[in-house]
């Protein structure tokens, strides 16, 4: 628990709401890990890594716990895909990982991709930022959360991160942490940004990006992906430069992100249920089935999606096409058979023509470019 306490902040929503904490037999309070980068750079320093070379790129994949109300893309248990990367502070390092984070997502074929950046600055212009933060919520106490009244006083950033309606309407006008930036912290932010120019990675700055947890500093970023609704964030992270100390290790500095593996399992699966692909429907005797089964085979082979129920009638095949999401049905009957071609109807249109069976693969995949 203790772990947590330091590296996350008690100040979170996560320690204060959402961790899992017991005490053990021996009397130890004991916390379910709601996050990954503590716990690795916990290990790391045990097992002596960054001693060694404090120069270190980690990754982790595990169950992370967290209190939360139970709702889609968002569980009490789930699994994240954790990056870490040590031992450099420089802008590169965080375009550069940033860069990672973007292509992952985009190589995934998640629909509607984008990636908004900020800086918290160090700790310097991060109090500056805070005094003003703090006088311009606290005129605005009484719209506020009880949650978020109280953190005014001691972390007016946390109130950046609430997800209450009001909350969000009372920061609406707060000042930008931008304008607070020393000139070191200014130069970094803005070289990262060159480096995500010179990369060709598409971002939209957010001064109001603050994550979830407390150990940031200077770059913090998030992913979202269209089809979960509010709960679109996929993959987050940003620049920890005290983490390391703080948890009893060498004064190292880091840079990570964690993608939410529900999150994408759940976009992935709306994707295959809309994907590109072709129902094969079989109407006829055994050896007709088997003649479907070797046009499906073949299409699957070929990388196309394809699905099959040929054991049931014809009439339960064509409403399982139906359903199925897939644009075309190839339908293999005996006529079909006799003439070596294929019917390739259009689900969405009801129109149909037909092919020869040695052309069946290409003439899909055309109709599938449109």
């Amino acid at each position: 628990t203790e772990l947590f306490l330091r590296g996350i902040g008690d100040e979170t929503d996560v320690v204060e709401k959402q961790m899992y904490t017991f005490t053990d037999k021996s009397g130890s309070s004991v916390s379910m890990r709601p996050e990954a980068t503590a716990s690795v750079l916990r290990a790391a320093i045990e097992h002596g890594l960054l001693s060694e070379d404090p120069i270190r790129k980690l990754f982790s994949i595990g169950p992370m716990f967290r209190y939360e109300r139970p709702q889609k893309g968002r569980y009490r248990q789930f699994h994240q895909i954790n990056a870490e990367r040590l031992g450099e502070s420089g802008p590169f390092s965080d375009a550069e990982t940033l860069q990672l984070a973007y292509v992952l997502a985009t190589s995934l074929g998640l629909s509607g991709v984008s990636m908004e950046v900020n800086s918290l600055g160090c700790e310097i212009c991060r109090e500056e930022f805070k005094k003003a933060l703090k006088t311009y919520l606290g005129k605005r106490a009484d719209q506020l959360c009880a949650d978020c009244a109280r953190r005014v006083e001691k972390n007016p950033l946390r109130v950046l991160d609430c997800k209450v309606d009001a909350c969000r309407q009372a920061a609406l006008g707060a000042p930008g942490i931008e304008d607070f930036l020393c000139a070191q912290c200014r130069d970094h932010y803005a070289e990262v940004l060159s480096y995500l120019d010179t990369f060709g990675v598409p971002y939209q700055k957010n001064p109001s990006l603050v994550r979830g947890l407390d150990y940031y500093t200077r770059t913090t970023f998030e992913i979202t992906a269209s089809g979960l609704g509010s709960q679109n964030a996929v993959a987050g992270g940003g620049r920890y430069d005290n983490l390391v100390k703080i948890l009893g290790g060498p004064d190292v500095s880091g840079i990570g992100f964690a993608f939410g593996l529900e999150r994408i399992i759940l976009l992935l699966e709306e994707k295959t249920q809309e994907e590109e692909g072709c129902f094969v429907v079989a109407q006829g005797s055994e050896h007709v089935r088997h003649a479907a089964a070797e046009l499906l085979s073949e299409l699957r082979s070929a990388g196309i999606a394809s699905e099959a129920v040929l054991e049931k009638s014809f009439k339960a095949q064509m409403r399982r096409a139906g359903k199925s999401g897939y644009p075309l049905c190839a339908i293999i009957g005996e006529d079909e058979v006799e003439k070596s071609l294929v019917t390739v109807k259009d689900l969405r249109t009801s129109s149909q023509i037909q092919a020869p069976r040695k052309d069946a693969q290409d003439k899909i995949r055309s109709l599938l470019k449109g």
